[in-house]
């Protein structure tokens, strides 16, 4: 079963990026998603389960807006 992350949420990964940083926002959520170094700024595209995959930690979870 997929991770509930939604845009907005801040995320830990395993390796950290040449710059330094283990962060990331989420920016787009889907089959691939788009994520943004928060130390450089820096953004990528990665397959869901290669994130999902990555992720060890969830450092801010924004709140999921969608109305039922």
């Amino acid at each position: 079963m997929p991770m509930k992350l939604n845009v907005g949420d801040i995320v830990k990964l395993k390796k950290k990026h040449p710059c330094g940083g283990y962060n990331w926002e989420i920016l787009r959520v889907g089959a691939d998603f788009r994520i943004k170094c928060t130390t450089c700024q820096r953004q990528v595209w990665l397959p869901r389960r290669e994130v999902e995959r990555r992720i060890t930690q969830i450092v801010l979870q924004e709140n999921d807006t969608t109305e039922t």
